[in-house]
């Protein structure tokens, strides 16, 4: 078992703990004399639940709902409250997010609002919701077709995982959340990327050792940024690489592509434009680009309608005013923010994306 603590102000704040089981779970986190209601889809319900209730011997309910983006939304946040106030949940009581991203975010953003606040612990079961969303605190649902519009900050008391729960994935689950995992060593740390290049075939195979090694580390890079920017002023920020093109192709595909697959080319993107501002050498982008290839996500995609993709990027949440603050990359382990990318330069970043039929004759 391994055990990482979030501080802020100096201070601890909450602890990530990474393990093999859920075996440690009741004693990471005093549930004693708190009812719990644990917050996860039908899948995760279906594959991993059971595990979890072996392991609690305390007082539960179950809210599940129907897996997928499309679940993210005020509406499944009011189902989950009525829930709650027809059990009679108090501020003393504890609400358990199990599943990925999509739980993770909207479990949390019912713990903040629900009563003015109530606990939340987060036992994430996707690879991206470990490396990324169930860190740091970020909380959020979807409104009509506009990504995690409405949320809030709110801290969890814990964090809980359990590594051998990705053997439950299907392969595209799995390696979506490399995308996330990845954009740590771009932004962060050469020495992280070359680790996961080093390592490409354990990693793969999902070897229980290097998965958790690389786990931990992408831990450790997501920590040290929240820790100096709780609540995204500045340095946060960089933790954005791939998203704002990347949200754009996600909206614009109505989500069938998962997250980590449109972060993986928001990032080709970011990364060709950083190329564009002559930050990064065409050697530099080749070599970013590719890299995605072996982890099964996409570095092009078909029929992207870029006076579309644009008007999103111009609704992304990271806009100050009538500015975009855009997360390039000056080489593999130093991101910056832009404020100056043009929309001619996004075109022809989305011209290395988009895939055309035209380019088979």
């Amino acid at each position: 078992m391994k055990r990482l603590t979030v501080n802020f102000d100096e201070r601890p704040c909450y602890d990530i703990v990474i393990d093999r089981d859920f075996a440690a779970l009741k004693d990471s986190f005093d549930f004693r004399g708190h009812r719990v209601m644990i917050v996860t889809d039908e899948n995760v319900k279906k594959a991993v639940l059971p595990l979890l209730l072996s392991e609690l011997p305390f007082e539960t309910e179950v809210f599940s709902f129907a897996p997928g983006e499309g679940s993210k939304n005020l509406d499944t946040v009011k189902e989950l409250y009525r829930v709650l106030i027809e059990k009679h949940f108090t501020r003393s009581d504890v609400i358990l997010a199990l599943g990925g991203g999509v739980t993770g975010d909207l479990a949390a953003f019912a713990a903040s609002t629900y009563l003015r606040g109530i606990s939340c612990v987060q036992v994430p079961t996707s690879l991206l919701s470990m490396v990324d969303s169930s860190i740091g605190g970020k909380t959020g649902v979807d409104f009509d077709e506009y990504k995690n519009m409405i949320g809030a900050f709110y801290m969890p008391k814990l964090v809980y995982i359990n590594t051998s729960v990705l053997d439950t994935l299907p392969d595209r689950e799995y390696f979506n959340g490399f995308a996330e995992v990845m954009k740590h060593g771009l932004i962060k740390s050469e020495s992280f990327y070359r680790f996961l290049l080093d390592n490409m075939y354990e990693i793969c195979e999902k070897d229980p050792g290097i998965l958790s090694e690389m786990i931990e580390q992408s831990l450790m890079i997501k920590k040290e940024v929240v820790e100096q920017d709780p609540l995204e002023q500045g340095e946060r920020m960089l933790l954005n690489f791939g998203h704002t093109i990347g949200h754009a192709i996600e909206r614009f595909k109505g989500f069938e592509l998962l997250h980590g697959e449109c972060v993986a080319l928001g990032a080709v993107a970011a990364a060709h434009i950083s190329y564009q501002k002559g930050l990064l050498s065409m050697d530099e982008f080749y070599e970013i680009r590719d890299m995605f290839v072996p982890f099964c996500l996409p570095i092009s995609t078909e029929f992207l309608d870029y006076e579309k993709i644009l008007e999103n990027v111009r609704s992304d949440k990271k806009m100050d005013g009538k500015t975009l603050r855009f997360v390039l990359l000056k080489r593999v382990g130093k991101a910056v923010i832009s404020t100056d990318v043009t929309d001619e330069e996004i075109r022809k970043a989305l011209d290395e994306i988009n895939f055309d039929e035209k380019w088979e004759d």
